[in-house]
Parts: C-alpha cells; sequence; structure tokens
C-alpha cells in the first residue's frame, strides 16, 4: 500500500487532560474529510519520547510548556528517531513563541484549539519536513535538561546535571558520567554556548562542568613539558589542560 494511502498517525502531547480531550474531539471531526489515525497520547514530554521511540507517528500535537521537558526540547529529542516526526506546536497566546514560530515558518495552533486550524496543520503535515534541530535551538530560550543519545534503536536521556564532561572525538563527541560513556553527534562549540553556565573548555576538544572539578595537578615539573591536568569528582582520569586555557587553574582557585 502506498504510503499515501495510509491513514495520518497523530499523537497527542499535554499536560492537561481537558486539552488532550478537545483535541481528541477534534479530530474525530477530522477524521470525516481526513483520513488520520490517533496512535497515543502522553501527559508529559518523558512519556511521550518512551512511546514514541516504539510507536510511529507522522504528526505530533505538542503543547510548548510543559513540566520536566517543554515541548521544544522534546521535539529536539524526537528528531534523533529513525523517522522523526512532523511537530505541530499549541500554544496559549505567547507573543515570542507566535514570532518565533512565524518567522521559521513553523506550524502552530493557539489555544483554544479551532476545528478548521486543525485540518489544514494536518492537512499540510503529510507534505511537511521536520523542524532541523539547530532551529529548534533557536528558539529555546533556556538550555536542554537533557542530551539525548540514539543507542541500539532507542533514544536514551542523559540529564545535564549528570555529565561530567564532554570531548569531542573525531565526529562524535564522548558524553561522561560517573557510570558510562554515551557517544552523541553533536557539535562542541554548540554545546560550550548551550550549558556555558555548567561547562568550562579546558582543551579545544574538551568541557568540563565546573561543579563537578575536584582538583587540579602540575605534571612534568617546571620545564616548558609540564602542563597542568584536572581531576572530576568520581573519576579516577585526568584531562589535560592546554597551555590556551591554563588561566582555569588560577580562576579556580581564586574560588
Amino acid at each position: 500500500m502506498n504510503s499515501v494511502d495510509l491513514p495520518l498517525a497523530v499523537f497527542i502531547v499535554d499536560d492537561e487532560a481537558p486539552a488532550r480531550h478537545r483535541i481528541r474531539e477534534l479530530l474525530s471531526d477530522c477524521s470525516a474529510q481526513l483520513s488520520l489515525e490517533l496512535v497515543g497520547e502522553a501527559s508529559n514530554g518523558l512519556d511521550a519520547l518512551e512511546q514514541l521511540t516504539t510507536t510511529h507517528a507522522d504528526v505530533v500535537l505538542v503543547d510548548i510548556r510543559m513540566p520536566q521537558m517543554d515541548g521544544i526540547e522534546l521535539a529536539q529529542h524526537l528528531n534523533k528517531l529513525e523517522k522523526p516526526p512532523v511537530i505541530v506546536f499549541t500554544t496559549a497566546y505567547d507573543n515570542y513563541a507566535i514570532q518565533a514560530f512565524e518567522q521559521h515558518a513553523i506550524d502552530y495552533l493557539l489555544k483554544p484549539i479551532r476545528l478548521g486550524r486543525l485540518f489544514e496543520a494536518l492537512s499540510r503535515a503529510r507534505a511537511a519536513v521536520p523542524v532541523k534541530s539547530e532551529t529548534l535551538k533557536e528558539l529555546m530560550p533556556e538550555p536542554r535538561k537533557n542530551l539525548s543519545i540514539q543507542e541500539r534503536g532507542k533514544i536514551l536521556l542523559i540529564p545535564i546535571e549528570k555529565v561530567l564532561y564532554l570531548r569531542a572525538e573525531l565526529k562524535y563527541i564522548t558524553v561522561r558520567t560517573a557510570e558510562r560513556e554515551y557517544l552523541a553527534e553533536e557539535p562542541l562549540g554548540a554545546l560550550e554556548k548551550e550549558f556555558a553556565t555548567r561547562f568550562v573548555r579546558i582543551h579545544r576538544n574538551c568541557l568540563v562542568a565546573k561543579e563537578e572539578i575536584e582538583s587540579f595537578e602540575k605534571v612534568g615539573g617546571e620545564g616548558a613539558e609540564s602542563h597542568w591536568t584536572v581531576k572530576l569528582k568520581g573519576l579516577e582520569e585526568k584531562l589535560p589542560i592546554s597551555r590556551r586555557q591554563q588561566y582555569i587553574v588560577k580562576e579556580f582557585k581564586k574560588h
């Protein structure tokens, strides 16, 4: 069967039960003229991500403002799926969000959602492409709470407060927690900018969590070959500090 003949698979994410109920009713009304199927719903971003790892959706209707994980961060994590869904954001009147969506040509539905607007959004969705992660980052007023890692067909969430260091190696980033390493595909420079309050650069290829710094050690005496290393809490590994970044040793000793 041609994919165009298949019903449009729709998933709802909203932390308010009445809002989910209204969308279900509107989808039922839309189904009279548009072939669609409601494949699931979630009350928060974490549950949605877990479900959508195993449940295919063509379109996800996502509320922007949700506890635990907002809709824009969820959309970034969903982009790691093999076949990312098209995201249509739903929001109460939010001037900042609306201006940003219109500037980037991102589809959104203003609450209370109207049947005609939902029908238009779903009709366009089959031909639409997922919003780029770079664009979604521009829309986020705050850093993500998690990094997402694609591993064995699943999307793993790594809370940013558990990350000890980020190190660039070839085209990957090693994400190190106290328990283990993960591999991510994100530019180190972009991560440094997004999480500037948590991490400090110690080398052109490495960022470390400021609060996890335990000690510094000078290796090689006082000669030209000497250099500083940093030890992080919970790790035996000592990370080299480049000459350009050695100022951080003095900065941290001040505090």
